[in-house]
């Protein structure tokens, strides 16, 4: 079957998820810059939320541009990573309301754990269907920067309840790994 269903389910899951995240900024109480300081925590945690949505949703439009067809298996897998994705905001409003305390912390690690796990899920089902000759087995290789974000995580979840701003700095570090879009695909594609 095609996939331009797929695709358009997933733009629009994550159109909502990005909505529910703005959502949850709640007017500060007062007239002046002063009123902003208490929102600090929230707005911090928006940002590095909508960075991981959005290098989800770039990540996503570029693997399906490298496949053809999708099947029942595929269509499993990328929901399964819609819903770690449905999770962020829930996450984003706890760690932000509780500034960057432990379990908070923790269960943002968790759920960019498992939305890592989600996508490396998807992306091996589609290696799987497309065949291990394709053009995305080609571009994903050994994916290095897919592992080196599981050992990130797996790392930043325990560190949590001992230095939280050293999570912290791992969720920031693999955005940042991450937030430079990666070419391998469309390299692949352009030959």
């Amino acid at each position: 079957m095609g996939k331009g269903r797929l695709e358009a389910f997933s733009d629009g899951v994550i159109a909502i998820i990005i909505t529910i995240m703005v959502l949850e900024l709640k007017v500060p109480h007062g007239d002046d810059l002063s009123a902003l300081l208490p929102l600090i925590p929230v707005a911090t945690s928006y940002i590095l939320s909508f960075v991981f949505i959005g290098i989800y949703w770039n990540n996503h439009h570029h693997t399906m541009h490298a496949v053809h067809k999708v099947n029942g298996p595929i269509l499993w897998a990328n929901l399964h990573l819609l819903f770690w994705l449905s999770l962020i905001p829930f996450a984003t409003n706890w760690m932000g309301e509780n500034p960057f305390t432990p379990w908070p912390v923790a269960m943002y690690g968790v759920i960019l754990l498992m939305c890592a796990i989600a996508y490396t899920i998807l992306t091996l089902t589609l290696i799987h269907y497309d065949g291990n000759e394709s053009q995305l087995a080609q571009a994903i290789g050994s994916d290095f920067k897919g592992k080196v974000s599981l050992v990130f995580y797996i790392a930043a979840i325990p560190l949590a309840f001992v230095r939280q701003w050293m999570a912290l700095s791992l969720y920031v570090i693999v955005a940042l790994i991450w937030f430079i879009p990666d070419r391998r695909i469309e390299r692949v594609l352009n030959r």
